[in-house]
């Protein structure tokens, strides 16, 4: 949001600032909850979760260093839509609402972004909502690994920072076990290969084939 603003914006926002830290586990945001501020997130990493009907939590998406969160409520000064947890110790600033409204509606160059991040995150909401619609569990795996796929220089297809197991079981409403097997079958099928926290997708077909539906090979 911030990256090439002229030097009176920095200024502007650097004073208005505040940086807290939290720990592993604890809301950084609730919702419902007053949006008060807009926030970035310097370091760390954090989730946005949501509570289904039935009182169910899942997990929607990721939120990395460098990115900031809450634009929705600074906007349209209605509560906040989702809720959102420390995955590790992270470092966040907060600004306040009359400073971020003044940040994006008197800087074209910010509402634009803002307005681009929110087409981008319609679109990824439209896909998340058709892989929770999936009937079977490790599909819905499959089609998750599949949406977090990237080509990185030279081609090769991987899984960058890859979620824990429990975190990818909150997204996919399944269990921590239907994960591990379904990524373990992966491996074991050479579709997939761990690199530390990423995955490389050494048979990128197969996987979209997975996620699409299509039976594994030399799967029953």
């Amino acid at each position: 949001m911030l990256r090439g603003l002229d030097p009176e914006t920095m200024s502007f926002v650097a004073r208005s600032l505040t940086v807290k830290r939290v720990g592993k586990g604890v809301h950084v945001l609730h919702k419902g909850g007053p949006g008060d501020h807009l926030l970035f997130l310097l370091a760390g990493r954090l989730q946005v979760v949501d509570i289904t009907m039935e009182g169910k939590e899942i997990g929607l998406s990721f939120i990395e260093p460098g990115d900031y969160f809450g634009e929705l409520s600074i906007i349209d000064d209605l509560p906040r839509s989702a809720s959102i947890v420390a995955c590790e110790v992270s470092l966040i600033a907060l600004l306040p609402r009359p400073q971020a409204q003044a940040l994006i509606y008197k800087n074209p160059l910010v509402a634009e972004r803002v307005l681009k991040r929110m087409t981008a995150s319609l679109r990824a909401s439209s896909n998340y909502r058709a892989i929770l619609g999936l009937p079977n569990a490790f599909q819905r795996v499959y089609a998750l690994l599949q949406q977090f796929t990237i080509t990185a220089p030279g081609g090769l297809v991987v899984i960058e920072k890859l979620p824990t197991q429990q975190e990818m079981a909150i997204m996919v409403n399944t269990s921590r076990e239907t994960v591990s097997r379904a990524v373990q079958g992966l491996i074991q099928r050479g579709i997939v290969e761990k690199d530390l926290r990423r995955l490389i997708v050494r048979k990128p077909a197969e996987l979209l084939a997975a996620a699409n539906g299509e039976a594994l090979a030399g799967q029953a």
